[in-house]
This record gives C-alpha cells, sequence and structure tokens, in this order.
C-alpha cells in the first residue's frame, strides 16, 4: 500500500497501533506525551476493556503518544507507557461495553461493567473523542484516508491541545470517516468533550464473565 490513499480503503481485522519506531522514538524524544489528557488528569493503573459492535467516526486521526499511569491501584509510583491516540470530531457507538478488573487487598477481584447503545436508534454520541489505545482490533473502512501525514500538518481530528508534548514531524494518519465493526479494544483513558450514553446499564460483580471480552 502506498504511503498516502485517496478513497475507500477496507482493513480486516485492522490493529489501531502505531509503528513501533514511532513509539520507541517518542518514548525516547519527547518524555511525557499525555496525549489527549489534561495536565491535571492522573492515568490511573489499569487498563479497561471496550468492545462495540460498530463505531462510526468522522474527522478520524491517530498518532503516537506517551501516556504516565500509575503502577498499581496503590498510586504511589507511574511509569510511562505508550499509546496509539485515536481521536474523532465526532462518533457514535452501537452496543458499547466497557469492562474494568479490580483487584481490592482482603476483598477480592471485582469486576466493573457499563453497557451503552445497545438500542441501534439510540447509539452512544461523543464529540472531540480522544482515546489512548494499548491495542484494537477490528474490521476497518476508512473514507479519503491519508497515512503518513505529519502530525502538525493533519486537517482532520480534533486539535492536539494546548500544551501537549507531541513530535510536530512526527507519524500521523488521518481519514475522512471512519468504520470500525467488531471492535476489541484495550485502552489506558478516554476523554471527550461530550458523551451520551443512551441506555447506560451499570453494574458490579465477581464473576470473570463480566469482562466485555
Amino acid at each position: 500500500m502506498e504511503s498516502q490513499v485517496r478513497g475507500g480503503t477496507r482493513w480486516k481485522r485492522f490493529a489501531v497501533v502505531m509503528v513501533p519506531s514511532v513509539l520507541a522514538t517518542a518514548a525516547v524524544g519527547v518524555g511525557l506525551a499525555q496525549g489527549a489528557l489534561a495536565a491535571s488528569f492522573s492515568v490511573s493503573g489499569q487498563q479497561f476493556k471496550v468492545t462495540a459492535s460498530h463505531l462510526h467516526g468522522e474527522g478520524f486521526a491517530q498518532y503516537g503518544g506517551i501516556d504516565e499511569v500509575y503502577t498499581s491501584v496503590k498510586g504511589d509510583k507511574k511509569t510511562k507507557v505508550p499509546v496509539a491516540i485515536s481521536s474523532f470530531d465526532k462518533a457514535t457507538i452501537n452496543r458499547m461495553c466497557q469492562s474494568v478488573r479490580t483487584d481490592i487487598p482482603l476483598v477480592g477481584t471485582v469486576y466493573l461493567r457499563l453497557e451503552a447503545g445497545n438500542d441501534e436508534k439510540k447509539p452512544v454520541e461523543a464529540k472531540n473523542l480522544f482515546i489512548d489505545v494499548a491495542q484494537l482490533d477490528a474490521d476497518a473502512t476508512f473514507s479519503d484516508i491519508d497515512i503518513g501525514v505529519a502530525v502538525k500538518d493533519k486537517t482532520r481530528g480534533p486539535d492536539i491541545k494546548p500544551g501537549e508534548s507531541v513530535l510536530p514531524g512526527g507519524f500521523a494518519q488521518q481519514a475522512r470517516t471512519a468504520d470500525l465493526y467488531g471492535v476489541e479494544q484495550t485502552a489506558w483513558a478516554t476523554t471527550a468533550g461530550t458523551f451520551t450514553l443512551n441506555g447506560l446499564s451499570m453494574r458490579l460483580g465477581t464473576d470473570a464473565k463480566m469482562e466485555c471480552y
């Protein structure tokens, strides 16, 4: 595939991860880049899982970054982890599930599970959405995609927030629209200007089957 592709592009089982060399450069050269997160946002030491039957995004961009996360639920130490920052001007999500596992001393393992957008006519809606992704697998279709654009020259997706530490000439990709099907994702953090969870259902339990996948 050429570095830049015009028109619709379908990728089967697309894994949203940046080129390893790009992440290595970011980790060494930037120090701390919190991606979409505000300066006061401390990332927990827990990744969370997300599934969705369909995510439709308009104004998509993706680039590398580094999140500073706590090493455990104790919150006494931090470390830096590479992430792929996926951003959308706006997105709708059908049949979204989010789960997080927490090991609590003297209590055991507890799972938090959240579901929303199960009604096809009332999907989850988000604006100025940023997802700090560790891993994502999906079937994907992109319209008017540019692969290899410099971060500072991208024209799609929300603006990089003032004060963020990124590589201006670093690797990015962007598209007019992105459709992801059969999403299975592990992430460190999600931020959005607005996040509307239609049909929200949330529960706690100790059964490992409560995880989204």
